[in-house]
């Protein structure tokens, strides 16, 4: 698993969380309704649901990435 996250690149994922994140541009991004709908219990239908991942799944990568990277999780005592 390690090894899949060495090959993904930093600027790749930032320009798909970048633009996953805030797609479509116009009204509203998906992630800024789908979250709305989550607050208010109406995220209830299976396509907002996975419209929901599909949208935030860059900055996940980049979150594990970024937590795999850690200096402090190759230091040893």
């Amino acid at each position: 698993m390690k090894r899949f996250f060495s090959h993904l690149s930093y600027p790749l994922l930032i320009v798909a969380t970048l633009l996953l994140g805030l797609a479509p541009f116009a009204p509203e991004p998906h992630l800024v309704e789908k979250t709305r709908m989550l607050m208010h219990g109406e995220l209830t239908r299976p396509l907002d649901i996975f419209d929901l991942f599909f949208h935030l799944a860059p900055a996940l990568l980049l979150l594990i990435k970024l937590a795999l990277e850690q200096p402090w999780r190759h230091s040893k005592p």
